[in-house]
Order: structure tokens, then sequence, then C-alpha cells
């Protein structure tokens, strides 16, 4: 599934969030809409090597988020 698809099958307020907090730790419950709606499924980081712990999705989702908020996707 393209990302247009799963993105459009998010609540408004979840993508608000994704946009305005990108890179950043995912709460569990925004991470299971997103997997729900056929997105990516976001990895667990341990906190090892001084990362931040927590849920993140890869660098290539937080490529595309930066371009939708940047509204670079059309």
């Amino acid at each position: 599934m393209g990302n247009e698809q799963w993105w459009s099958k998010l609540q408004p307020a979840t993508r608000d969030w994704l946009v305005a907090n990108n890179g950043d730790a995912v709460p569990e419950r925004l991470a299971a809409e997103v997997a729900a709606a056929g997105g990516p499924v976001a990895v667990k980081q341990t906190g090892e090597d001084d990362s931040q712990p927590g849920l993140f999705y890869p660098d290539e989702i937080i490529d595309w988020v930066e371009e939708i908020a940047n509204n670079e996707h059309l």
C-alpha cells in the first residue's frame, strides 16, 4: 500500500501529530492506528547508544511526512 493510501485513513488529529512531531518517538496508540490503516510498523528503540527509547518510524517515512508537511508531495 502506498503512503498516500494509509495516510488518508488516519484521523486528522493523528496526521497533525505526526507532522508536528515528525521524527520523535510515537505514542503506542498512534502507532497502532497507523499500522491498522496499513501504514508502516513503528520500530522500538531501546535507548542504547544515546538514542531515545520509544517507537520510531524508518527514515524514509520521516522524510515522506516532512514532504507532506512542506506540501512537496503534490
